[in-house]
């Protein structure tokens, strides 16, 4: 067993096609199916079914691959380590959700890429529950999100917080009050991220605080990102909870109004794992991230 073997088994097993997975390993797809029929010939064992076109894996190989992925783990850390030792930096790869991706980390990145241009960046954005899965599965060494995280593999520490705001189009009827003289969040039509994201997560908490669920919202409008709520709201598909990061300028412009409404600040929060080895480029951007470095630091200086 190698691990280029255990590399395309696992590849395989996530995408569920050999010729899909041949692709993102560039490789031939008869040489990737040649290294998993030689895996299961050296141990005898079925690891997926050929289902049409596609193939499923079997019970004994979701039981491998949670092992294979460890060896791989395993085996790119030793490869940090060694990076270290010969003074590489190698690449960080920091998955952020939207609103941090787009409006808090791009100048900071600038700022540390100034004094430590040899360390190459791979900026992936997710929505939170993607990122913490990122993460996890070691596809990312260091997480951004703006909402709650959970799994218990990963250290989860603030590094800033954020102001959601309401709004709305500018010029539309005012929101509809309940008996109180108080919105009425069940009358007004949402326009919200999908579900997982931080941004999603404010309304929910709204509707939480009063006694209800996000199913009891008339949700008009379900878009995958943040600029798109920004567009459809200032056309007058309905209201929105966001990051004052996010409409700003478009309430400077007159375009959004804001609605005056209690919301509660939200955490910007760093997530590592816990077990992984942190390369000094890795380390070093944690800690400037953090603000547990003085100012920024070079990983000349860091050796």
């Amino acid at each position: 067993m190698t691990l280029d073997q255990l590399r395309i088994f696992v590849e395989v097993a996530e995408h569920g096609h050999v010729t899909r997975a041949a692709k993102a390993l560039g490789m031939s797809q008869s040489a990737t199916s040649a290294a998993i029929a030689s895996l299961e010939a050296s141990y005898q064992i079925k690891l997926f079914d050929r289902v049409g076109r596609g193939i499923r894996v079997t019970e004994n190989g979701r039981i491998f691959i949670r092992e294979a992925r460890a060896v791989l783990d395993r085996a790119s850390m030793a490869r940090s380590v060694l990076q270290d030792l010969a003074g590489h930096p190698g690449v960080v790869t920091v998955a952020a959700s939207q609103t941090i991706a787009a409006h808090w980390l791009p100048r900071r990145l600038a700022a540390f890429h100034s004094a430590n241009p040899r360390v190459r960046f791979n900026v992936v954005i997710r929505n939170t529950n993607e990122v913490e899965s990122a993460v996890v599965e070691g596809e990312a060494n260091i997480g951004l999100v703006e909402g709650p995280t959970q799994h218990p593999a990963l250290t989860r520490q603030q590094i800033d917080h954020d102001q959601i705001v309401l709004v709305v189009a500018t010029g539309q009827p005012p929101l509809p009050l309940n008996k109180k003289g108080q919105l009425d969040i069940r009358a007004i039509n949402w326009v919200i991220r999908e579900d997982g994201s931080g941004t999603r997560r404010g309304l929910e908490d709204l509707a939480i605080r009063e006694g209800l669920s996000i199913d009891d919202l008339n949700i008009f409008l379900v878009l995958p990102s943040n600029e798109a709520i920004r567009e459809a709201v200032e056309a007058g598909a309905g209201a929105t909870i966001i990051s004052r990061h996010v409409v700003a300028s478009a309430i400077a412009a007159g375009k959004l109004t804001e609605i005056p409404i209690d919301l509660p600040q939200r955490e910007y929060a760093m997530v590592i794992h816990r077990d992984r080895h942190a390369t000094l480029a890795q380390q070093a951007l944690v800690d400037y991230l953090t603000g547990t470095a003085a100012s920024v630091t070079t990983l000349e200086n860091a050796v």
